[in-house]
């Protein structure tokens, strides 16, 4: 289970153990992680944390760092673009959402899905929209 925390809003998402085990891996490792929050350009209701500099890093044949992997996340999934044609990144869905980029779709692993706290995934994507980037904290619950 992790715990998310932005601002004073607070998610526990499961980890997606079964499907995602290699990903499930590899985040954990880099917890916790503390950033910023911010609206994903061209992904309707999602945010992005950059994990360019964290040391994420999956097997690097094609078969074995996608895996889970989705464009369409559902309001309250986790997926994690293992790196390639753009930057690692955690998008976080506030609600309707595709994971693009100005080129094109992209595939992320769908690692954690929120259980806890979705009635506050609304008030997220109004934060963001309308205050900015917001404080993240990712962690083991």
């Amino acid at each position: 289970m992790l715990k998310i925390t932005v601002g004073d809003l607070t998610f526990d998402a499961k980890l997606e153990e079964a499907d995602a085990p290699h990903t499930v891996e590899a985040v954990l490792r880099l917890l916790p992680i503390r950033s910023k929050l911010v609206q994903a350009p061209w992904c309707g209701e999602a945010a992005a944390v950059d994990m360019s500099d964290s040391g994420f890093d999956l097997p690097n044949s094609e078969h074995e760092s996608f895996e889970n992997h989705t464009t369409h996340p559902a309001p309250g999934d986790l997926i994690i673009y293992p790196g390639g044609f753009s930057d690692i990144e955690i998008l976080f869905a506030y609600g309707p959402a595709i994971f693009a980029r100005r080129f094109g779709n992209l595939a992320g692993n769908h690692f954690a899905s929120v259980e806890t706290g979705r009635e506050n995934l609304r008030e997220l994507g109004r934060r963001l929209l309308w205050d900015g980037a917001q404080d993240i904290t990712i962690e083991k619950a």
